[in-house]
């Protein structure tokens, strides 16, 4: 884990345990981290958790890799360097919001296993909970919402996970959504059906 540039800044501890916001807040927080192949259902099934939770009164929220590419990623492309960066980034900011007792969804391809471990490794045991969403690269490619699969065969996008770039899967995931295959419903109920026994 590297260290900060700057040897002049302190972290500060706040004056609540995770203990105390979990009793006060009657929720507990953790990283949902979904990965997989364009198209695999990442997003979808990420949105439709956070709506059953939020309407049952528990504080989720998502963090898209489109979104977050918007604004605070804006600077990174998509070279092996820029993804890895990308990934730590939005790990950071997933720990600091899941830390407030919010149950933080992710929808990243993060194609890298070592930047995933990098990431569970910010987190206390438990806290980070690795989805992938297990679509075959000909579903993701019927699928192709964005046309993205389309203009990557035409050679138009270089470095494109699964077509001109690793996907690397993960081995020991703790939910294996089989999202080729699963209905949304199927797919959301699993991971709500995890997350009741957090």
């Amino acid at each position: 884990m590297s260290q900060p540039v700057s040897k002049n800044i302190t972290w500060h501890h706040g004056n609540l345990t995770a203990e105390d916001r979990e009793k006060f807040l009657k929720s507990k927080g953790c990283v949902i981290w979904f990965t997989g192949l364009s198209a695999s259902g990442k997003s979808t099934v990420a949105r439709e958790v956070e709506h059953a939770l939020v309407e049952n009164g528990i504080f989720a929220t998502v963090l898209d890799g489109d979104n977050v590419r918007h604004g605070l990623n804006k600077d990174l492309g998509f070279s092996p360097a820029d993804r890895t960066e990308n990934i730590r980034r939005i790990g950071e900011v997933a720990n600091l919001i899941a830390q407030a007792n919010v149950i933080t969804l992710t929808a990243f391809i993060s194609p890298y296993k070592e930047d995933r471990d990098t990431v569970r490794a910010l987190m206390p045991k438990g806290k980070f909970i690795e989805v992938l969403c297990d679509a075959s690269l000909e579903v993701c490619e019927k699928r192709d919402p964005k046309g993205l699969y389309k203009k990557a065969r035409a050679g138009q996008i270089p470095e494109f996970t699964g077509i001109s770039a690793p996907y690397e899967a993960p081995e020991n995931p703790e939910i294996v959504l089989k999202t080729g295959e699963q209905t949304l419903e199927e797919s959301t109920r699993e991971v709500l059906d995890y997350i009741s026994k957090l």
